[in-house]
């Protein structure tokens, strides 16, 4: 191409300068004439050569710039592909391919006032002594645990997830945490394992956090047989099945220091767990999942109960879990209209001693069973309105625990929730409930105002 300028350029000089020449004189009288005109076309051809020689580097410089804009989307989109394809189980997925030396950081505040009709310092829920963080929530106007999350790919083989929960209690901050594990990525045959400090996988909500739950309290039976949630240092390995339907199976084995299990026992090796969860679509606008878990720990001298006089249990827990979840939105649009429907089953079998706080020492070997159900509606959009229903059921333990906290009450412990939020945005949520407590030796009237608020990076939610 450039040739063919070069060949072009001189023939239209020439042809342009014929009629000038014709204007000078009409013909060439000496050679002396015609090497003045070779000269001046010689120069005009150099003056060209060196503009179309700037055009080619302008043209090149440009074709460069493209060319790296092309390749920065490309790695850009490649890095997205592959943090989007990191197993998100238990922590939201989100872009991380701009982070890979700079974690994404979120930021959720929590906050709720809380009025009660009986004083929350006297509850307790006979026949089922609470351990680890379960009981009602501060009395009044309190700061929730405002938690700090931070979470980027290590390389190509790991993804980090760290959660670190800030509290205030008596007027004085804490910071913990709550999470703190690495999960490998790109592992053969659907396979993935993760390490670290995490919550059990077991049932549906043991491994939400708090800020994703449809109430603001846990139902009975977390409290009771989880003492709250169940969170621990150890290993999980998952397996995703190549199947139409959306099928995982979960081994873990836990160090067993945390409610319900506790003390560490058989050298760190106190708690395992294993879980089958199943789920899929039907059409466009329902989904659904399913789930069995069995969670066994050792415990030794682990405490419920009174801070002051606790309970003391050694010996083995058996927990079993069933879950359904049922979600609805027409045509998958949850922004407009969407129905949530939630349900789990746990079944404990604890077999051992209790030391009583007088230090006797007496065999206890229990089955217990709660379970509870709630549905969430979404008529309009921002705007929820729900429904819970939770229950325990406790046999007797024997004629040796009368008047002790595991004696269960005549009647089983029950409560009764209704809920409704508002939600400017998915980072902001107010919430209003109501709960009907009958638990405890005593009714109670319990009434709750919650805000939740996000900053920072904030993926999507598990199903």
């Amino acid at each position: 191409m450039r040739r063919l300028i070069l060949c072009i350029f001189p023939t239209c000089l020439l042809a342009a300068s014929l009629p000038v020449l014709a204007q000078e004189g009409g013909q060439i009288t000496s050679g002396a004439e015609i090497a003045a005109l070779r000269a001046e076309l010689e120069a005009m051809r150099a003056e060209y050569e060196a503009r179309i020689e700037l055009l080619e580097n302008r043209l090149s410089a440009a074709e460069q710039k493209v060319a790296d804009v092309e390749k920065a989307g490309a790695d850009r989109a490649s890095a997205e592909s592959m943090a989007q394809a990191a197993p998100a189980f238990g922590a939201p997925a989100q872009d991380r391919g701009s982070s890979a030396f700079n974690p994404d950081i979120g930021v959720i505040f929590q906050g709720q006032a809380w009025n009660y009709k009986k004083n929350p310092d006297d509850h307790s829920i006979p026949g089922f002594p609470l351990g680890g963080e379960a009981g009602p929530l501060p009395e009044g106007l309190s700061v929730g645990e405002t938690e700090l999350s931070f979470s980027a790919n290590v390389d190509d083989k790991f993804t980090a997830w760290l959660t670190m929960p800030v509290a205030i209690e008596n007027g004085e901050g804490s910071i913990g945490v709550e999470e703190a594990w690495i999960q490998t990525l790109g592992l053969p045959a659907g396979l993935s394992v993760r390490l670290g400090r995490h919550f059990a996988d077991i049932g549906y909500l043991n491994t939400k956090h708090a800020h994703t739950w449809d109430f603001i309290d846990e139902p009975l039976p977390y409290q009771a047989f989880l003492g709250g949630q169940y969170v621990d240092d150890g290993v999980q390995l998952r397996w995703l099945a190549p199947t139409d339907l959306s099928l995982e199976l979960v081994g873990e084995v836990d160090r067993g220091s945390n409610y319900p299990a506790g003390g560490a026992r058989h050298s760190g090796y106190g708690s395992w767990a294993l879980h089958a969860r199943l789920g899929g679509d039907i059409g466009y606008s329902n989904s659904w999942q399913t789930g069995l878990s069995w969670l066994r720990t050792d415990a030794g001298s682990r405490q419920s109960g009174s801070e002051s006089e606790p309970l003391l249990f050694t010996g083995q827990t058996d927990l079993g879990m069933a879950e359904f979840v049922w979600k609805w939105a027409p045509n998958g649009n949850i922004r407009q209209r969407n129905f949530k429907f939630q349900a789990e089953y746990l079944w404990r079998k604890e077999d051992g001693s209790y030391q009583l706080h007088d230090g006797a020492n007496l065999p206890y070997d229990n089955k217990q069973q709660g379970w509870y159900m709630q549905a969430v509606l979404q008529p309009f959009p921002r705007w929820r309105f729900g429904l819970r229903w939770d229950q325990l059921t406790g046999n007797d333990p024997g004629p040796v625990f009368a008047g002790t906290n595991l004696m269960p009450l005549g009647s089983d412990p029950r409560r009764y929730s209704i809920m409704s939020d508002w939600s400017n945005s998915e980072f902001s949520r107010l919430r209003l409930q109501y709960t009907r407590d009958e638990s405890g030796p005593e009714n109670d009237d319990q009434w709750g105002l919650q805000y939740i608020f996000s900053i920072g990076a904030h993926g999507a939610h598990t199903f």
